[in-house]
């Protein structure tokens, strides 16, 4: 009986660990609780930026330099959590994203085919996560239902207390979905003990779709999810290990393959004479914490097949079409970055210094690292970019930010991008039972 308890409580924890519930406060988990448990997360921010609000028309240099200023409520999400018994666990995710609600998209087959669509306020409020937990073993666990996809840094630890910036890593959130959530099954769990501790999932899901690929976000904008339902004809396999042997230590990597993402499309027969389309995405990342300092560092890379074509057939896309149909498509993406922030608090050794980190981030991401199509990338989309500024936690899932980005836009052609920002950030479990 003892033993049978003992596996319990290491399968509870396995899954507190990869519970993307974000109201889990940080890298240490959740609180317990017996049945059942409510939090959530959310951001306000607010931007000064001294440039326009598009970098591709009207000037040869880029943006206007300028002056505006913005504010918003990126996301405010509602989690919860309930447990039918100890092993069969419900969890599920609400966010409402720029205060507002979206749109649907319809096919209209007596409209010979037509998009139709009505745009009420925008944002969007959307199911994030919904699945049905089985607990098993510490080695290996069930999840079937609406899922995080584990590709990256940043879709793995998405909540705000997870990354230093107002705003969570551009060069991740360019090129890839995010939060990037898709329907399917997953087996987790974690093996080895002591130095040798792995963590690691494998999932079934649905893929991305072809409509959404574009120039400006390569696969950030080919989530399917705009109807009612996600084609499923070409699943994507997704895998991710971290090693967790070293305490405050975490180095991880993830894989995602889709065989074809035009069989994903709105309408498959778009890209039928193209054949297979596949799409492959590689990600390291690697945090380490300590009391005195915190690191993080990420790599993505993403390679598409047959770019050329899906450039042709994206770009003629019908009119009433809801994607952007800007082209070329790249068949290589690229993104990297790294942080550090220092704990005052840690290196002052004592409580009664307030718990500020200063920090800095450098990153590089172009979404047409390498084009095969005939009119050739477009250097507008390459970035690199410093973000430095100080986060105050006032509570332990409560933090004030503050920090100025300066970006060089395709290595200084063209005029820079700077701005100045402020927000606050919390995330925590308000009730439990």
């Amino acid at each position: 009986m003892n033993q049978q308890k003992n596996l319990l409580t290491a399968a509870l924890a396995v899954l507190t660990a990869f519970s993307s519930v974000s109201a889990q406060g940080g890298e240490d988990g959740g609180s317990t609780y017996e049945k059942f448990r409510v939090g959530g997360y959310g951001e306000m921010v607010a931007n000064f930026k001294d440039y326009g609000i598009n970098r591709y028309w009207g000037n040869k240099m880029g943006n206007t330099q300028t002056h505006r200023n913005t504010i918003s409520i990126p996301r405010f999400v509602v989690a919860f959590d309930y447990k039918f018994t100890p092993k069969w666990v419900l969890g599920a995710e609400i966010e409402f994203e720029s205060g507002g609600t979206g749109a649907a998209y319809e096919l209209e087959n007596s409209e010979n085919g037509d998009y139709e669509t009505e745009i009420e306020k925008g944002g969007e409020v959307a199911l994030e996560q919904f699945h049905i937990t089985r607990l098993i073993l510490p080695e290996i666990n069930v999840r079937a239902g609406h899922l995080i996809v584990p590709v990256g840094l940043t879709n793995s630890h998405h909540e705000p207390v997870n990354f230093f910036g107002t705003s969570r890593p551009e060069g991740e959130t360019k090129i890839i979905p995010s939060t990037w959530h898709e329907t399917g099954l997953e087996l987790f769990g974690t093996l080895g003990k002591g130095w040798a501790t792995f963590d690691y999932q494998a999932m079934v899901v649905t893929g991305l779709n072809a409509n959404g690929f574009d120039r400006k976000t390569w696969a950030g904008s080919g989530k399917t999810s705009i109807f009612e339902y996600d084609n499923f004809t070409s699943p994507a396999y997704v895998a991710r290990v971290d090693y967790r042997g070293v305490p405050g230590l975490r180095v991880g990597g993830s894989w995602y393959f889709c065989n074809n993402i035009g069989a994903n499309a709105d309408k498959p027969t778009t890209y039928t004479s193209y054949g297979d389309i596949p799409v492959r995405i590689y990600t390291v990342d690697a945090q380490y914490i300590n009391r005195f300092l915190t690191f993080r560092g990420n790599c993505i890379f993403g390679n598409l097949g047959k770019s050329d074509k899906l450039s042709q057939a994206n770009l003629n896309l019908g009119n009433n079409s809801p994607y952007t149909r800007a082209v070329p498509i790249a068949k290589k993406a690229v993104s990297y970055g790294t942080e550090l922030g220092l704990n005052l608090q840690g290196i002052a050794g004592t409580p009664k210094c307030p718990a500020l980190y200063p920090f800095a981030r450098y990153e590089y991401y172009n979404p047409q690292e390498e084009v095969i199509a005939r009119q050739g990338a477009d250097d507008r989309e390459k970035v690199s970019m410093w973000t430095a500024g100080l986060n105050w936690k006032a509570l332990p899932n409560l933090v004030f930010k503050a920090d100025y980005t300066t970006r060089k836009i395709g290595s200084g052609k063209y005029n820079s991008e700077n701005e100045f920002a402020i927000g606050v950030a919390y995330v925590g479990w308000f009730w439990s039972k």
